[in-house]
């Protein structure tokens, strides 16, 4: 097998997360300030909304690993779901930020609808997207760069997003002589659907499945799911994925209202017209110190061993953030320092995480005799929104617990909650993070031995 990947794959790759992750930021930065703000729906409604959605979603993932492992088709396993769900994942991210003509009761059964469907469509075409991992390469070091370009086009995704979405919407917004915030949102976020969508069918396009299983047999889904209940490093892995995610959908969901209610300034400049806001600069700045992170996962995970750099980047994670609540109003500029540090060390744990799954696939098949990539990299997107369905659902309780009224000023007990979302309460999940991943049980000694014994099997 040559485990070579050539820079077009690496970036063809990279395209697929950079598409999900621009809606996934949208969502995680935006949907609870869109629902509250924009649609009119109360915070606490928000988020149990989140928690009911998200929750069947999050058992959806399974059901479509298991499929995707299931599947047999000229373009292998997992491409087929990327070119057929791409143009519906636009469309129904299109129709979640749009505004109904429905009352109060209304708007909210909307909200669960469309948020529904998109998604159990982010869940069929993002499982078998990080599935592709597994069967791109079969050697370690190589998959750790391509989980490197994956969340550096991620995070690059996320930027773009991010520095584009609050200049699209004032620009719709303001089109017709007359502010409309409703069609400004719904036409910003068609402009950003318009490029998911292309970036998904250069991924599909770019990238090929080599890697296949020892026993080319129909696997038995009971026996796949008694592996994985039995796979001690999968739980470990699950629990620091979902811990992680506890801490920066926390953050990321009360970063709009900690700009527009604490701070209490919003615009820091005006560029060709438009108004720039501190929040879109401080989450611009935290998708590039993503990326900076991102970079550099792999020379730090491949000299330190993964699990050793995600401890570490963690650990100054949750001090960074605890410390983060005693930076004052006035203090702009170390809460951009802060921020940028944070983001960093969040940059580097996700790529170490994918590419820990991508071992763990291997150790099941070594110590199994069955390959079951799909399940097992559904585990980790589940991971992914069962913290974000924790984190975005707290969010919304949280801004009802402290009294929060959406465009309103707000009292000193709301105004405390929102700087608490910023610093202890996220630092809560990345603590946990830690705990996990220090009871991680695969070396890179080990998966080095297990990699060299599946490919004499294959052989």
């Amino acid at each position: 097998m040559n485990n070579k990947i050539s820079l077009k794959e690496k970036i063809g790759y990279g395209f697929g997360d950079m598409a999900s992750s621009m809606f996934w930021k949208l969502f995680g930065m935006y949907l609870l300030f869109f629902y509250t703000d924009v649609m009119g729906i109360a915070a606490a409604a928000v988020g149990t909304m989140f928690l009911i959605t998200r929750i069947w979603d999050t058992f959806f993932d399974p059901v479509v690993g298991t499929l995707s492992d299931r599947t047999h088709s000229k373009w292998g396993k997992f491409r087929p779901y990327i070119l057929y769900m791409a143009v519906p994942f636009g469309i129904i991210g299109i129709l979640t930020f749009t505004t109904p003509g429905y009352n109060a009761t209304g708007k909210l059964v909307y909200a669960y609808i469309t948020y529904s469907a998109m998604m159990m469509i982010y869940s069929l075409i993002n499982v078998p997207y990080a599935s592709l991992l597994g069967v791109i390469s079969a050697d370690g070091k190589e998959r750790n760069t391509l989980a490197s370009f994956r969340m550096a086009f991620a995070f690059g995704g996320s930027l773009i997003a991010l520095a584009l979405i609050e200049p699209l919407v004032n620009l719709f917004s303001k089109a017709g002589g007359k502010e409309n915030l409703q069609a400004g949102w719904q036409l910003g976020v068609a402009v950003i659907a318009v490029i998911c969508v292309i970036l998904f069918l250069l991924c599909f396009a770019w990238v090929k499945e080599r890697v296949q299983p020892i026993k080319d047999e129909q696997p038995s889904l009971k026996e796949d799911i008694k592996d994985l209940y039995k796979n001690k490093p999968w739980w470990i892995l699950l629990g620091a994925g979902v811990a992680a995610l506890i801490f920066n959908s926390i953050r990321d969901g009360a970063t709009l209202y900690y700009f527009k209610y604490y701070i209490r300034d919003m615009d820091a400049f005006k560029l060709g017209g438009m108004s720039i806001t501190w929040s879109t600069l401080y989450l611009v700045l935290g998708q590039a110190a993503n990326i900076a992170g991102v970079i550099l996962a792999s020379p730090l995970g491949n000299k330190a061993g993964k699990k050793n750099t995600y401890l570490g980047a963690m650990v100054i994670a949750s001090a960074l953030s605890i410390a983060f609540y005693w930076l004052g109003r006035e203090q702009l500029t170390l809460i951009f320092v802060f921020q940028f540090l944070i983001s960093i060390c969040a940059g580097i744990i996700f790529p170490l995480l994918w590419s820990m799954y991508a071992d763990i696939a291997d150790y099941s098949e070594w110590r199994n005799g069955r390959r079951a990539t799909g399940l097992i990299f559904s585990s980790s997107s589940m991971s992914q929104k069962f913290g974000w369905t924790i984190g975005g659902a707290l969010t919304g309780w949280l801004l009802g617990a402290f009294g929060f009224k959406a465009n309103e000023v707000q009292a000193d007990a709301a105004q405390n909650g929102i700087l608490l979302m910023l610093s202890f309460l996220p630092a809560i999940g990345s603590v946990l993070s830690v705990i996990f991943i220090a009871m991680y049980p695969l070396s890179e000694e080990r998966i080095a031995i297990i990699s060299a014994e599946l490919e004499q099997r294959r052989k």
